[in-house]
């Protein structure tokens, strides 16, 4: 019974691209950054061979830790005799759905439409009239900013707080005792029939919060993300008509919008979903577990919290052994990510424009540096190769 389970560290990137430039983007580095903090540790992830991905880079002052005791160790295949390659993103964009969209086979040669100066009247006075509410900020803005400055005006008068970020994203924060979280849903999936076309975003985000008037204000786990449809034909869709499973955990069910999709779970942050992985791997199913793990990005990525986003990375690289050992001999386990989130870099509180590692380790991965792949497509392309399905999109199996 063949299964691969499929996890994205959310804006684990290892490096700017070439034309990060043009994003934008100075000397990004997430790993890098990261590696700089006395809470990293990863000696898991480097037995898989993270830190032998072309292009890799530590911190100086990782130079003398105990990562194998130095170069000649680096030098080797990881210990754990895994297959490893640097990812380039082919689409233009640098977010969450475009990532993703990618590495499951679907290339975008033009980015979702972003909106620095504000959405345009038109969408915003269609969506007032349709929910009967006022507008508030239609900025781009932090999230946990932008409730602190409009949260009592949003108290005081029912209107939405409405908001953008360098992604493609429709943002809407309202108070749960304002506004109850499923007409907030309601009201999302109001904002996701209106932006379509030429004003398409990639995700409409209903993001509820809590707390006292005055403040301080606090955003709840209750967030939930409207995607567009996916625009062509993805791995999951080639999956699940070939009657494989597809199963997912965290986020992918929003990104994806559903298509293709034959199970899914939602969860709460890194722990909830690495707790599901685990019990995937006791359950019984030929196909696809394909999951995110969102803290990097949303809590320590965009929040420039190096330490934080080290911890997260330490956590997971500990539960590594426990999810290598219940694999069984027809499992295969990649890990990637979706894009960069640089929290060293203060220019901006943005995605970064990076490559993004690959992991593949199972009894019928051979390992080795598999190189610099052109394509995120190239996992999506991997995936269906195991499965003995011949891809619908560019993108070169890895096997």
């Amino acid at each position: 019974m063949k299964r691969i389970f499929l996890i994205v560290l959310d804006s684990f990137g290892i490096g700017g691209m070439e034309d990060a430039l043009l994003y934008g983007d100075v000397n990004v580095n997430t790993l890098r950054t990261v590696s700089s903090s006395p809470y990293f540790h990863m000696p898991h992830m480097e037995k898989l061979g993270l830190f032998q991905i072309d292009g890799v880079e530590l911190a100086v002052n990782q130079a003398d830790r105990t990562y194998g005791s130095g170069k000649k160790t680096r030098q080797r295949e990881g210990v754990y005799g895994a297959a490893y390659a640097r990812m380039t993103e082919a689409s233009r964009g640098k977010d969450t759905t475009i990532g993703h969209w990618e590495i499951a086979g679907i290339c975008s040669p033009q980015p979702l439409p972003t909106y620095p100066e504000g959405f345009p009247g038109e969408v915003l006075e269609e969506f007032s009239r349709k929910t009967g509410r006022g507008i508030l900020c239609n900025q781009p803005y932090s999230g946990t900013a932008v409730i602190q400055k409009y949260g009592d005006a949003h108290r005081d008068t029912g209107d939405l707080i409405v908001y953008t970020s360098a992604d493609s994203v429709f943002q809407i924060a309202a108070h749960e005792e304002i506004v109850p979280v499923e007409q907030l849903y309601e009201y999302c999936r109001i904002a996701r029939g209106i932006l379509q076309g030429e004003n398409g975003v990639g995700r409409v985000i209903a993001r509820p919060f809590t707390g006292p008037y005055g403040g301080p204000y606090t955003r709840t786990s209750r967030r939930h993300d409207f995607s567009i449809l996916p625009p062509a034909v993805t791995m999951l869709d080639q999956l699940s008509e070939q009657g494989k499973a597809v199963i997912a955990v965290g986020k992918i069910y929003d990104i994806f919008a559903g298509k293709g999709i034959t199970e899914s779970v939602y969860t709460g942050g890194n722990e909830e979903g690495i707790l599901r992985i685990l019990e995937y791997l006791d359950k019984d199913f030929e196909g696809l577990c394909f999951i995110n793990l969102v803290d990097y990005d949303m809590l320590y990525g965009h929040r420039r919290d190096v330490d934080g986003y080290a911890k997260a990375l330490r956590d997971f690289d500990r539960k590594l052994p426990e999810i290598l050992d219940k694999m069984r001999g027809e499992d295969i386990l990649m890990i990637t990510a979706d894009h960069g989130c640089d929290p060293g870099y203060t220019a901006t509180t943005d995605h970064t424009r990076e490559y993004t590692p690959f992991l593949m380790y199972g009894k019928k991965v051979a390992p080795g540096n598999m190189g610099t792949r052109k394509t995120f497509a190239d996992i999506g392309a991997t995936v269906l190769q195991y499965f003995g399905i011949v891809p619908a999109f560019a993108g070169k199996g890895m096997l």
